[in-house]
């Protein structure tokens, strides 16, 4: 016999509610999936539980397992709480706005390791440029971000970048080791204005020229775009790296031009108390694997998850278990 405690739930959460449906939003599943739980409890118990006519209520045998089932149910919670306040772990909902290069360079690496190290930490990413991001962590849509500039007092650093030259593959200087500016010049130069522009001018400052006319555009996709067309050249963060397939190659730069990416909460008001824990364990275990020691915590953090706020239009939301 298969008895699972998603089984009970779902039994009782029908009946506690009143239906299906009812049950699908309080376990905030699908009524699918409430229907396959009841039925599998049946199937292993040999015997149905519910009457399904109307409101749905307990059979005899459904009457006879309801108190059982309560304490079984309620046995299984409380014995994941005390796991929770042994191990210390925080729970809860946090909002982490990033910009594409983060998201596609630095997120796919840390995200997995906060899920290991925070199993009941849910991470939602919104995708901005860095001025979306700038202002959702101002007007509080999100609790973290990834800021581009050096971290804080709070904040952390999570990456330094050089901008390189983008190239497509078939282009002259792709081969090359390193570039000047100066030698894109008989190309195009298409510029992201998602940041990016005053590290370019720098770029062109150090090589003692000014910064030449240029396509302006938003989205790095459609910068990838252009480029692998043949429309012209590029300088770009090296995390772009990640985004990049095989029509593409970047080469650095003579001129060396960084940048810093921060993780960090608001700067005017007391932070979220999981962005705390989330930038503290950064701090403990950097992004390149070198931890720094262990983590204290003043845990347990139990959250609920937060109420949706509206963001931006224009970016792109997932949901991440971490």
């Amino acid at each position: 016999m298969n008895v699972g405690i998603t089984h009970l739930r779902a039994f009782l959460a029908v009946l506690d509610s009143g239906s299906f449906s009812g049950a699908a939003d309080e376990l905030d599943v699908s009524q699918s999936a409430v229907s396959h739980s009841v039925a599998a409890l049946e199937r292993s118990l040999g015997a149905s539980v519910l009457v399904r006519t109307g409101r749905p209520r307990p059979t005899a045998f459904g009457e006879q397992i309801l108190v059982p089932a309560r304490q079984a149910v309620a046995a299984h919670a409380a014995i994941c709480e005390l796991a929770a306040r042994r191990n210390r772990q925080p729970s809860g909902t946090v909002r982490l706005a990033a910009p594409p290069t983060a998201c596609q360079g630095v997120l796919p690496t840390l995200l997995p390791r906060w899920r290991e190290a925070f199993p009941q930490l849910n991470v939602v990413l919104l995708e901005g440029d860095d001025g979306e991001v700038e202002e959702w962590l101002r007007r509080g849509a999100v609790e973290l971000s990834v800021l581009v500039g050096p971290p804080s007092e709070q904040g952390v650093l999570l990456s330094t970048d050089a901008f390189q030259a983008l190239l497509r593959r078939d282009h002259p200087l792709a081969a090359e080791p390193r570039i000047d500016v100066t030698d894109l010049d008989d190309d195009p130069l298409i510029l992201s204005t998602g940041g990016c522009e005053k590290y370019v001018r720098q770029a062109y400052r150090l090589a003692r020229r000014p910064l030449p006319g240029a396509h302006r555009v938003r989205d790095m996709g459609t910068l990838l775009a252009m480029v692998r067309s043949g429309i012209g050249v590029s300088i770009v963060p090296g995390l772009t790296a990640a985004m990049l397939d095989h029509r593409l190659v970047m080469v650095p730069l003579a001129q060396r031009v960084t940048r810093s990416l921060t993780l960090t909460g608001p700067a005017d008001r007391p932070w979220h108390p999981l962005a705390d824990v989330l930038t503290t364990w950064c701090r403990r275990h950097p992004t390149d694997g070198q931890d720094t020691g262990p983590l204290d915590l003043p845990l347990p953090v139990r959250t609920r998850p937060l109420d949706p706020r509206p963001t931006a239009d224009g970016h792109r939301e997932a949901s991440v278990t971490a």
